[in-house]
C-alpha cells in the first residue's frame, strides 16, 4: 500500500530570522513573519513523498487556516493525506521558531490537535499500518499513540523507524524494541543511553544493550554513526553552507525510511539521507527546503 507510512505531529511553522538570540527578559528586533508547513510527522512525510516514496500521513490538525495550510504542503509533496484527521474542535499545532544568523534555532511547539491524536486514531488506521513497509514514529503526539502504533506495526511485521524526539527522561523498553532503527542527535543519544560522557558509538552500544534493535546518530555537519548486527559504520558529512537548520534531521528520517522502505541496507540508507539532510540546511524553512532526487544530485559527494 505504502513505502512509508508516518504516524506523528503536524504544526504550522512560524519563523523569524534575528541577528541574535534574545536573552531572559530582553526584546529583539527580527525580520519578517514567515509562516509554513512543520511538524516532526509533516516533516518527515513530505520529505519521503519528495524523494519518490509513495507516502501517508496519519495525523490531526484543527479545521484552521493553519490545517488547510499544512494539508495544501502535504499534497503538494504528493503525500496521501486521507488518514489525516481534521478536528473541528481544535487549533492546528504551532511551533515558534527563531532563527540566527548561521543557520541555528530554538523552537517552542504548542500541541494543538496534535495532542488529540489518541490510540483510537491509531488503531482505525491497522490496516494501513500492516499495508506500509516502513512506519515512522515521532514523540509531537501523545506517548499512548506512539506506542499503539509500534505495537500494531510489530504485529503486523511493518519495520519501525522512531525519532524520539522531543527526548524524554525515559524510553519505554517496548519503544526501544520496536525501533529498527533508533535515530537520534547526539544530545538525545547520549540523554536516552545514560551515559553523560563517552563517544557515540558508546552511546549506540549502550541504546542497543538496552533494546534497540540498531541505532543511528546523527552528527550534524560529521554525518551519521550507525549500528546494527554488522557493527559500527559511520556515513560521512556533505560540505555546504548551512542556512536554516530546521527539520534537517527529519529530513534524515525521511530520507532513511524512503531508502529501508526500497531494501537498502542501514549504513546505505543512512549515507544517502545525510545527503538529504545536507540539502535541507542550504534553504530557509522545514518542508520547502526539502530536496527532490534531481536536487539532490547537484550536492557534492560525502
Amino acid at each position: 500500500m505504502y513505502d512509508v507510512l508516518v504516524v506523528g505531529s503536524a504544526n504550522a511553522d512560524l519563523t523569524v530570522r534575528v541577528e541574535r538570540r534574545p536573552g531572559a527578559g530582553e526584546t529583539v528586533l527580527g525580520a519578517d513573519l514567515v509562516e509554513s508547513a512543520g511538524g516532526k510527522g509533516a516533516n518527515q512525510a513530505a520529505a519521503a513523498a519528495r524523494l519518490g516514496a509513495r507516502t501517508a500521513l496519519l495525523a490531526r490538525v484543527g479545521g484552521d487556516a493553519y490545517g488547510a495550510l499544512l494539508l495544501a504542503a502535504q499534497r503538494s509533496a504528493g503525500t496521501d493525506v486521507g488518514p489525516v484527521i481534521v478536528d473541528e474542535t481544535a487549533r492546528t499545532g504551532t511551533a515558534m521558531i527563531i532563527v540566527s544568523p548561521d543557520g541555528d534555532n530554538s523552537i517552542v511547539v504548542s500541541p494543538g490537535a496534535n495532542a488529540a491524536l489518541t490510540p483510537q486514531d491509531v488503531g482505525a488506521a491497522k490496516d494501513i499500518i500492516a499495508g506500509s513497509s516502513v512506519v515512522s514514529l515521532q514523540l509531537e503526539i501523545p506517548m499512548e499513540s506512539v506506542r499503539a502504533a509500534a505495537a500494531l506495526a510489530e504485529e503486523a511485521g511493518t519495520r519501525v523507524v522512531l525519532n524520539p524526539s522531543p527526548a524524554p527522561d525515559d524510553l519505554a523498553p517496548e519503544l526501544l524494541a520496536a525501533a529498527d532503527p533508533l535515530v537520534v542527535n547526539e544530545h538525545e543519544a547520549r540523554r536516552l543511553s545514560g551515559l553523560t560522557d563517552g563517544k557515540p558509538s558508546q552511546w549506540a552500544q549502550a541504546l542497543r544493550e538496552r533494546g534497540a534493535r540498531s541505532v543511528v546518530i546523527t552528527l550534524g555537519g560529521d554525518g551519521a554513526l550507525v549500528l546494527d548486527a554488522s557493527g559500527v559504520s559511520r556515513a560521512p558529512g556533505v560540505a555546504v553552507r548551512a542556512v536554516d537548520t530546521t527539520g534537517a534531521g527529519d529530513a534524515f528520517t525521511g530520507a532513511l525510511a524512503t531508502r529501508l522502505a526500497r531494501g537498502d541496507s542501514l549504513p546505505d540508507a543512512a549515507r544517502f539521507a545525510v545527503r538529504v539532510g545536507a540539502a535541507a540546511v542550504t534553504k530557509p524553512g522545514a518542508q520547502p527546503s526539502y530536496p527532490s532526487l534531481a536536487e539532490l544530485d547537484e550536492l557534492p559527494e560525502g
